[in-house]
């Protein structure tokens, strides 16, 4: 195996695409997406563009659709939900399908979606993410940040990190590129502070500012979710049975 790190979707190979692709969205999208699939929504189908979304989410029966939008941070008008972590209750999900769209996480999904396997991870999930990892063992991995608008994110690369610990402890060769071993030593930094690490991320300060500390310290949990939402065609993810 061998294990890639990339900051953003933007800064991906364009020639190329992994065996294996773990997009990582820690404020907020692939948390929300690893929260609502746990509390058993059907599926969730990502967008980049909310007409796009808007469009298909119209063709399924209302009382089995959710639309959730997030621009800035904020709730996309006419949507039912934010990308809010917390709004994704049993009682809320069940049974239906989460349609989102999100600053940055879908953009990333959208750009590995043609790999043979994609999955998302987040601190909440990180267990499970590695479980799946150690069984298949694909031969190229990479960890797709998602970044802010093209822009480096901390929660993101110390999600990557501590995705690649084990793999690395376990052997060095695993290392595909310098980016790996950066977000190896930020997450053994910062890994008993997670909160206070958010909280000083560029993402954290603005969730911050829109009175979401709560999303935010949630976001900081690890490994407190089993599930692992996987895709199976584009932009569409359920929770992955074995």
């Amino acid at each position: 195996m061998k294990i890639f790190h990339y900051h953003t979707p933007e800064l991906t190979p364009t020639d190329s695409l992994p065996d294996c692709a773990v997009v990582i969205d820690v404020l907020r999208a692939t948390t929300t997406i690893a929260t609502a699939l746990n509390a058993g929504a059907e599926a969730v189908q990502a967008f980049s563009d909310i007409d796009k979304l808007m469009q298909v989410s119209a063709s399924l029966p209302p009382e089995k659709v959710l639309r959730a939008g997030e621009r800035g941070g904020a709730k996309v008008e006419g949507c039912d939900l934010g990308n809010s972590p917390l709004d994704c209750t049993q009682d809320v999900v069940q049974g239906k399908r989460l349609f989102l769209t999100t600053t940055n996480g879908t953009r990333a999904l959208q750009r590995v979606e043609k790999s043979p396997v994609v999955i998302t991870g987040a601190m909440v999930n990180r267990q499970t993410v590695v479980d799946y990892l150690q069984e298949k063992q694909p031969e190229t991995l990479w960890l797709v940040g998602s970044g802010w608008q093209g822009a480096y994110s901390l929660e993101d690369s110390v999600c990557a990190g501590a995705i690649a610990l084990s793999f690395f402890q376990a052997d060095p060769a695993v290392v595909g590129n310098d980016e790996i071993i950066g977000a190896i030593a930020l997450y053994q930094q910062w890994q008993s502070q997670l909160v206070q690490m958010f909280e000083l991320a560029s993402h954290g300060k603005r969730l911050l500012g829109l009175d979401c500390r709560e999303d935010l310290e949630y976001c900081a949990k690890t490994d407190i979710l089993d599930v692992l939402p996987i895709q199976t065609e584009p932009g569409i993810l359920v929770k992955f049975s074995s």
